[in-house]
């Protein structure tokens, strides 16, 4: 293959993979989730990031007791990143493919919520700060 072939060559190939990369990273900045409480008193947007984007409270909301309200918002924007991750997780194995590229992004997606721990009046008494 003479020079001028494999320059063309070489030059048309770093053309497409960065038309890819462009495509890429167009789809990871309209990625995102959604998600919305069982009974609807909660919708939460959640961004690539995972970070919390929108959050809609329905009147129904306001009948649940704070605590509730709050393990409710944490759950349904648990759900919102993990749509999110999955939208990532999809668009890296389109682009990437399998392989250590792949598993290295798994690595950084949004993680989720911690496990709920249900508090009880002692934890109010022991741990005064957590009611400021």
């Amino acid at each position: 293959m003479d020079p001028e072939q494999w320059l063309a060559q070489y030059d048309k190939r770093l053309t497409e993979i960065a038309t890819r990369a462009k495509e890429a990273g167009e789809r990871v900045r309209q990625a995102g989730g959604t998600a919305t409480s069982p009974r609807g008193e909660v919708e939460v947007r959640v961004g690539a990031s995972g970070v919390l984007e929108d959050l809609t409270l329905t009147p129904a909301a306001r009948a649940l007791e704070s605590d509730e309200l709050a393990r409710l918002i944490l759950d349904t924007t648990l759900k919102a990143r993990h749509k999110a991750s999955a939208q990532l997780a999809g668009i890296s194995t389109t682009y990437f493919g399998e392989g250590p590229a792949l598993e290295l992004i798994k690595q950084h997606l949004p993680a989720g919520v911690p496990a709920r721990r249900d508090r009880n009046d002692d934890d109010y008494f022991a741990n005064p700060e957590i009611t400021q």
